[in-house]
């Protein structure tokens, strides 16, 4: 892999699902299940598109392409939530190089962040289940933001909470809408899809792309140290 990062950073923002734990078919399954209590028949693919939005805004979404009787928008969201929450506590591990990454990030006095579309509740079960729950100086969702991914608001109120400047800000992504929401907010981005999406060609304006944060050695990281 070429290295094109000659710059100095400040911090560096994780996303959480599919960058910390492989998550990502904890909430397919969890979609799958519970969209298909309320009539609306998805496959994984359908799934996989979403990846990396915000699920009250996924629900949303199905619930205008398909309108269903019974619970709302916000009660499917939890349920979904709960479900996601169970499949974790019950089968969560860290995918491989999360903990190095941390540590090497760190090494450089980088302020290390965690930007999220999960709800903060989701964001607590999984730092518990991987005992990261001290790893970053910053935890924020983009539950508080009227838009989540692929709008860079998420990106941006944590770079500005953390006090730093987007432009000096890296950003560690698995999906193509966490992506163009890094782009967005105008940070550097490493992409790490997962295998099945790792020939799709949104990847392209990720400044660098891996096959998993063990590969983040490659990566020249300047910080503070």
């Amino acid at each position: 892999m070429s290295n094109r990062n000659s710059k100095r950073y400040e911090a560096c923002i994780f996303d959480m699902d599919g960058v910390l734990i492989d998550s990502e078919p904890f909430w397919r399954q969890a979609e799958l299940e519970v969209f298909s209590a309320v009539g609306i028949r998805l496959t994984e693919e359908d799934c996989i598109e979403t990846m990396g939005i915000r699920i009250d805004e996924i629900v949303n979404m199905r619930y205008r392409q398909h309108p269903w009787s019974g619970p709302s928008c916000a009660e499917v969201s939890e349920k979904i939530q709960d479900r996601v929450i169970e499949l974790i506590k019950e089968k969560g591990k860290a995918l491989p190089g999360v903990y190095e990454a941390i540590a090497l990030l760190k090494g450089t006095g980088l302020k290390i962040a965690l930007a999220s579309s999960s709800s903060y509740r989701l964001i607590k079960a999984i730092l518990q289940t991987l005992n990261l729950e001290e790893a970053f100086t910053l935890l924020y969702s983009a539950e508080q933001e009227r838009f989540g991914k692929p709008h860079p608001a998420v990106f941006i109120t944590t770079a500005q909470k953390l006090k730093v400047e987007p432009t000096n800000c890296l950003v560690i992504e698995d999906s193509p809408n966490g992506v163009i929401a890094a782009k967005a907010a105008l940070m550097t981005c490493i992409a790490v899809p997962e295998k099945a999406m790792a020939d799709d060609p949104r990847f392209a304006i990720a400044d660098f792309k891996l096959s998993s944060l063990l590969e983040l050695r490659g990566v020249k990281i300047s910080g503070n140290s």
